[in-house]
Formats: structure tokens, sequence, C-alpha cells
């Protein structure tokens, strides 16, 4: 007799997706919203899908506590709201609907935008309140004007398209976007300074990384045109929100209009209480017609999953058989890692990459391992629309060559993977990586220096010229605010007497302490990675 599945939604689901699940034969469907943690590890326990969108949190307990749990659907992208990593040790497929509201979110943006510029929502409370205040609320044309672009994804993309028929002239900023790409969507690419020197409005469109944290700040503001707009409707804690708030009071910024906040709800905000103010509570992805889509989608691939065992849009785990899985899972995360590592290192647009299999290894089919190693490079650049479904494709939309080759004869290890990466402006890197006890991930070369390090957490890499007394500078600079380094990796460079030191460290180093770092004697650079 075919095995019966629970399906069990926790968050609001639109009629149609729902429809195909209860259609299925095998499916027993049950709707629980608003549920406690606690009510929800206790529905959990039986079902072997959950579907959820942004309200639920699945945490580290939550998936403990499913006993039968094989698939997470997210209906919409962000999975924020899922430990990957807790569902990843217990082998629970996670997927996403990465393409349902992309265009959705780009015309939130472009509604912000004409709102903003034109004081619809002030003027509109006004007016309801009996009040007829034309002059008060003057607005700006957007014909002519300069629209700045921070992240030139898929949404980005879309808001240019839509700016450019609005007459506007678009400029982006987007490290990892080869000028031949922007070339054709008509948009010039430019440095983050110039674009805050330039721009008239300001959008973004960037994940939330380590690298995006507060990145429009005190400084930020200062660099920018006076009276500029910005819009976000991407992630909260991109802009530190109470340097915006500064900067709107003195008249640097003559207006923001938010979709998103550090905390949501944000309660006793005080960005909420200024009239210069525009906001959403997170819409961008809320149209009729995206709920449908992300719903629709996620039920197919959850059918998909468990009838036909068929993994699609999943971000922890490649499209491939369960044998071919077993013999490859190991090099997954490893090249996964490895990929991610490159990302966060160059500055530049990436051009091309080279990984190259040697021993045993490049015996098996390597195209997964290729395709995780280009969602590791590719995650923290466009962020959760990336899985293991669309990188390949994501990576060719980019420009970017992906060069493969294999050698069978060993080398100082049984397997080994080395991933090479060229950028735009001719900057070669490279990493070497391997596994200990055939699942274990290694970093064992990083460009010419030996180490071996485990990629995981919060890491620091430092290069810097040896000589006495910089490592504990360092320590020293790490100690004082608060921050253990739980493991320690040395690799040294005899030709050029320069050392590679990678740290782990219980919690992510801020920008200042990372800059206090840079400033020290004989330090050549010092990266932030998150692994």
């Amino acid at each position: 007799m075919p095995q019966r599945y629970k399906i069990l939604i926790t968050d609001n689901l639109s009629p149609k997706g729902i429809e195909l699940l209860e259609k299925e034969p095998l499916f027993e469907v049950e709707i629980a919203t608003g549920l406690s943690p606690e009510e929800l590890k206790e529905k959990v326990k039986d079902a072997h899908a959950l579907i959820i969108r942004s309200a639920t949190k699945v945490t580290a307990d939550v998936i403990e506590a499913a006993q039968r749990l094989k698939v997470i659907g997210r209906a919409g992208i962000g999975l924020d709201n899922v430990d990957i990593k807790a569902a990843t040790k217990k082998g629970i497929v996670v997927m996403n609907a990465p393409e349902g509201n992309v265009v959705t979110t780009a015309e939130h943006t472009i509604a912000m935008l004409m709102a903003l510029a034109r004081n619809i929502p002030q003027a509109t409370a006004s007016l309801k309140a009996g009040k007829w205040e034309k002059k008060k609320f003057q607005g700006r044309e957007l014909f002519r004007k300069t629209l700045g672009i921070i992240g030139l994804g898929r949404i980005g993309s879309i808001v240019a398209d839509r700016a450019k028929g609005l007459k506007m002239q678009v400029i982006a900023y987007d490290p990892f976007v080869r000028p031949e790409i922007a070339e054709k969507l008509g948009v010039e690419i430019v440095s983050l300074e110039e674009l805050y020197e330039r721009a008239d409005f300001i959008t973004i469109h960037t994940p939330l990384t380590p690298e995006t944290k507060y990145m429009i700040d005190k400084k930020a503001f200062a660099q920018m045109k006076d009276g500029v707009m910005i819009v976000n409707c991407a992630r909260g804690g991109i802009i530190k929100e109470e340097d915006l708030y500064e900067a709107i009071e003195r008249g640097k910024v003559a207006g923001a209009a938010l979709d998103v906040f550090e905390k949501e709800p944000p309660k006793d905000n005080p960005l909420l209480k200024l009239d210069k103010v525009i906001c959403t509570p997170h819409l961008g992805a809320s149209t009729k017609e995206a709920q449908t889509n992300v719903a629709v989608s996620i039920a197919e691939q959850i059918i998909d999953y468990l009838i036909k065992g068929i993994v699609r849009n999943a971000v922890n785990v490649p499209s491939i058989s369960q044998e071919l899985l077993s013999a490859v899972g190991p090099y997954l995360v490893l090249a996964e890692k490895m990929g991610a590592f490159h990302a966060q290192v160059v500055k530049d647009p990436i051009k091309e990459i080279e990984i190259e299999y040697i021993g045993d290894v490049a015996k098996i089919d390597t195209q997964p391992i290729k395709i995780a190693a280009l969602k590791g490079l590719l995650t923290p650049i466009v962020g959760e629309q990336v899985n293991f479904v669309n990188a390949a494709w994501i990576a060719q939309e980019r420009g970017i060559q992906v060069k493969e080759s294999k050698r069978e004869i060993p080398t100082d290890f049984t397997n080994v993977i080395v991933l090479k990466v060229v950028t735009e402006k001719g900057e070669k890197r490279s990493l070497t990586g391997t596994t200990f006890g055939k699942k274990q991930p290694r970093i064992v070369r990083i460009d010419g220096f030996a180490l071996e390090a485990v990629p995981e957490g919060h890491m620091l890499l430092i290069q810097n010229v040896d000589r006495p007394g910089v490592i504990g500078n360092i320590g020293t600079i790490l100690g004082r605010h608060q921050i253990n380094i739980g493991r320690m990796h040395v690799g040294q460079d005899e030709i050029t007497g320069q050392t590679l030191i990678l740290l782990s460290t219980n919690i992510p180093v801020p920008k200042p302490v990372l800059e206090e770092i840079k400033e020290l004697p004989h330090v050549m650079s010092a990266v932030a990675l998150e692994l």
C-alpha cells in the first residue's frame, strides 16, 4: 500500500496551492496558522512536509521535534526564518519558490518611489483630515532624474527597466555584475561612492550579508547629494536606521520609503514618527498574483518530491539520485564553502571560474559538485534566490565562464578540489580543499599559502608581513572587543615572507573592529568571512 503523507501548512497560503495539495490522493492536508512555538513542535511531530511563509519560525528545536519531516517548503524566497543547517543535518530538504515574486517586488519599489516623490501618503492623510494643503505637498518629477540602484540582480534589473520607461537616468553599483551585462540593460555601472554623489534617488536590491549590514550609514549619507531620497524594499538592516533618522532630521535626506525594517514589526521605531518617511509592512511580495504563483510553485514542488522523488528549487541538496548523492555528498559541502569563500574575498566581478578534480573524486559524476561551487559563489552575491537548480543559469546570466578538468592520479591527498577564480580586472585567486574521514571539509591551500583549516562559521582572513607581534596585536584587539578566537590557522610563503592567518571567531567581526585590525603595522589585508 502506498505511503500516505501529512502536509502541515502553518502560514496563510493561496487557495490554489492548497487545492493542488488536497487533490493528491496520498496527502492529508492540515492547516494550522498562528501556532505558538510549543504548539508548532507538537503539530510537526508526525508531519512529512511543512509549508510556511515568513511568519512561522522553523528553529532547531522545531526541527528536532519533527520525527517524520522530509521537506520544508517556503512559499516565497526568504529563508531567514528557517534553520537550514539544522534541517540539513537531519536530512530534511529545504526548498523555496524564488521566481514567483520578483516582478511584484520590483513594482512595489517603483510604487514607493513615485509615492515618495509626490508625497502621496501624506497628502492623502491631510485631505482626509479635511485640509487642502497644495503647497505643503509639492513633489518632484522623476523625469530625467538619476536613479542609483544598489544591487543589479533579478529585482534590481526589473526596477532599472521600469525606471528607464519613466525616462530616468539609471546608474548602478554591483561589484559582481560585469559591464557588458549592465550595458545590455542600458545601465551605467559606477562605484558606490560615485552612485552616492550622483543619485537623486537611491533604491536598494542587495541581500543582507555581513558585507551589506549597515552599508548605508552616517558615512554613506555624508557622501550623498543634499535632498536625496531613499527606497528600501530589500532587507532591514542594510540601512542603519538611527543614522537615517539623523540624516532626515538635519535635511540631508529629503525622504525615505521603507518596506522593511531591522526589527519587524517595527515597534517604537522613531522613523515611523517622521512625516518624511513613508512605509509599508513588508508588502514587496504581497500581491494576489505573486502569492498565487509561489503557493502553486511550492505545492507542485512538494508533490514532485514526495510522490516522484524529484527535487526542485532546493537550497540544501541538488536534484540528483540518492545513489549519486551518497557518492558526492561530502564534496558538496566542501565545494559550496569554497565558492562562498571566494565570493567574499574578491571585490571585482568574477568572469571565470575553473574547477579541477584530482584523485578518486575525478572518477565520479562531478556535475553536482560544480553546481554546489556555483551556489556557494553566488549566494553571498545575489542572496536567497540562488539554489541548486538555478545556480548554473544565474552564473551564465552574469557572464561567468565555467571550466572543469580532471586528474585521477592524486597528489598530497586522496581527493582534492581546486577552485580558481579570475576577476574582470585580472585578479587570480586559488583555493584547494579536501575531505578528512570522507565527511569533514578542509581547506588546505589558499593561493600560495599551505594550511589546514575548517571552513565553518565566523572567520577572519588576514594577510600580513611576517614580523614578531602581529598575531599578538590581532588577538589583543579581538579580546578588547570581547571576541573569542576558536581556531587559528597560519600559512607562510617563504619566498615573499608573507603570512596568511585564518581565524575562527565566536561572533562575526564588526566592521569597526575589522578596520582597526587593518590599521595595524604589517597587516596588508583583513576580510571577515561567513561560512
